[in-house]
Protein backbone atom coordinates (compact mmCIF):
# COMPACT_ATOMS: atom_id res chain seq x y z
CA UNK A 1 0.00 0.00 0.00
CA UNK A 2 1.56 3.29 -1.06
CA UNK A 3 0.98 6.62 0.64
CA UNK A 4 -1.09 9.23 -1.11
CA UNK A 5 1.04 12.04 -2.57
CA UNK A 6 0.78 15.33 -0.71
CA UNK A 7 -1.01 18.07 -2.61
CA UNK A 8 1.56 20.62 -3.85
CA UNK A 9 -0.68 23.41 -2.56
CA UNK A 10 -0.48 21.96 0.95
CA UNK A 11 3.31 21.79 0.72
CA UNK A 12 3.42 25.40 -0.48
CA UNK A 13 1.15 26.52 2.37
CA UNK A 14 3.28 24.68 4.94
CA UNK A 15 6.42 26.33 3.58
CA UNK A 16 4.75 29.74 3.81
CA UNK A 17 3.69 29.09 7.42
CA UNK A 18 7.21 28.00 8.42
CA UNK A 19 8.59 31.16 6.79
CA UNK A 20 6.15 33.25 8.84
CA UNK A 21 7.46 31.64 12.04
CA UNK A 22 11.09 32.19 10.98
CA UNK A 23 10.34 35.80 10.05
CA UNK A 24 8.34 36.68 13.15
CA UNK A 25 5.16 37.59 11.27
CA UNK A 26 3.04 36.97 14.33
CA UNK A 27 -0.37 38.25 13.25
CA UNK A 28 -0.34 36.46 9.92
CA UNK A 29 0.95 33.24 11.49
CA UNK A 30 -1.72 33.29 14.21
CA UNK A 31 -4.37 33.91 11.54
CA UNK A 32 -3.29 30.70 9.79
CA UNK A 33 -3.37 28.80 13.09
CA UNK A 34 -6.82 30.23 13.84
CA UNK A 35 -7.92 29.10 10.37
CA UNK A 36 -6.88 25.52 11.07
CA UNK A 37 -3.14 25.14 10.48
CA UNK A 38 -1.93 22.88 13.30
CA UNK A 39 -0.04 24.95 15.89
CA UNK A 40 2.38 22.03 16.35
CA UNK A 41 3.05 21.56 12.64
CA UNK A 42 6.55 20.21 12.05
CA UNK A 43 8.85 20.44 9.07
CA UNK A 44 11.04 17.69 7.59
CA UNK A 45 13.61 18.23 10.39
CA UNK A 46 11.04 18.00 13.16
CA UNK A 47 11.15 21.73 13.84
CA UNK A 48 7.86 23.13 15.08
CA UNK A 49 6.64 26.66 14.43
CA UNK A 50 7.57 27.40 18.06
CA UNK A 51 11.12 26.08 17.69
CA UNK A 52 11.63 28.15 14.53
CA UNK A 53 10.27 31.33 16.13
CA UNK A 54 12.43 30.77 19.21
CA UNK A 55 15.59 30.09 17.21
CA UNK A 56 15.06 33.17 15.05
CA UNK A 57 14.55 35.34 18.14
CA UNK A 58 10.91 36.36 17.81
CA UNK A 59 9.64 36.56 21.40
CA UNK A 60 6.27 38.04 20.43
CA UNK A 61 5.68 35.18 17.99
CA UNK A 62 6.73 32.66 20.63
CA UNK A 63 4.30 34.22 23.13
CA UNK A 64 1.47 34.16 20.58
CA UNK A 65 2.11 30.52 19.65
CA UNK A 66 2.15 29.58 23.33
CA UNK A 67 -1.21 31.35 23.74
CA UNK A 68 -2.46 29.18 20.87
CA UNK A 69 -1.40 26.09 22.90
CA UNK A 70 1.85 25.32 21.09
CA UNK A 71 3.61 22.41 22.80
CA UNK A 72 6.86 23.75 24.26
CA UNK A 73 8.00 20.23 25.13
CA UNK A 74 8.25 19.03 21.52
CA UNK A 75 11.74 18.16 20.31
CA UNK A 76 13.06 18.27 16.77
CA UNK A 77 14.93 15.43 15.07
CA UNK A 78 18.15 16.56 16.78
CA UNK A 79 16.52 16.44 20.22
CA UNK A 80 16.34 20.24 20.59
CA UNK A 81 13.49 22.13 22.23
CA UNK A 82 12.32 25.69 21.65
CA UNK A 83 13.83 26.59 25.03
CA UNK A 84 17.24 25.20 24.08
CA UNK A 85 17.05 27.17 20.80
CA UNK A 86 16.20 30.38 22.65
CA UNK A 87 19.03 29.81 25.15
CA UNK A 88 21.50 29.19 22.33
CA UNK A 89 20.42 32.45 20.68
CA UNK A 90 20.56 34.21 24.09
CA UNK A 91 17.07 35.66 23.75
CA UNK A 92 16.15 36.56 27.33
CA UNK A 93 12.58 37.54 26.49
CA UNK A 94 11.94 34.35 24.53
CA UNK A 95 13.45 32.19 27.28
CA UNK A 96 11.26 33.93 29.84
CA UNK A 97 8.09 33.36 27.78
CA UNK A 98 8.92 29.65 27.50
CA UNK A 99 9.78 29.28 31.19
CA UNK A 100 6.58 31.10 32.16
CA UNK A 101 4.66 28.59 30.03
CA UNK A 102 6.28 25.72 31.92
CA UNK A 103 9.07 24.68 29.55
CA UNK A 104 11.51 22.27 31.21
CA UNK A 105 15.16 23.46 31.20
CA UNK A 106 16.29 19.82 31.38
CA UNK A 107 14.19 18.48 28.49
CA UNK A 108 15.72 17.49 25.19
CA UNK A 109 19.26 16.64 24.32
CA UNK A 110 21.14 18.81 24.64
CA UNK A 111 18.81 20.48 27.12
CA UNK A 112 18.55 24.24 27.55
CA UNK A 113 20.58 23.99 30.75
CA UNK A 114 23.27 21.91 29.03
CA UNK A 115 23.34 24.36 26.12
CA UNK A 116 23.89 27.30 28.49
CA UNK A 117 26.71 25.44 30.23
CA UNK A 118 28.39 24.20 27.04
CA UNK A 119 28.46 27.62 25.40
CA UNK A 120 29.32 29.37 28.69
CA UNK A 121 26.28 31.62 28.69
CA UNK A 122 26.12 32.95 32.27
CA UNK A 123 23.03 35.13 31.72
CA UNK A 124 21.15 32.11 30.38
CA UNK A 125 22.49 29.88 33.16
CA UNK A 126 21.24 32.37 35.77
CA UNK A 127 17.86 32.67 34.07
CA UNK A 128 17.40 28.91 34.07
CA UNK A 129 18.72 28.47 37.64
CA UNK A 130 15.44 29.51 39.20
CA UNK A 131 13.52 26.78 37.36
CA UNK A 132 13.78 23.20 38.56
Amino acid sequence: MSAEPIDPGVIELAGRVFDLARGGYTEELVAYVDAGVPVNLTNDKGDTLLILAAYHQHPDTVAALLECSADHSRVNDRGQTALAAAVFRQSVETVQHLLDAGADPDAGGPSARATAAFFDLPVMTDLLAGHP
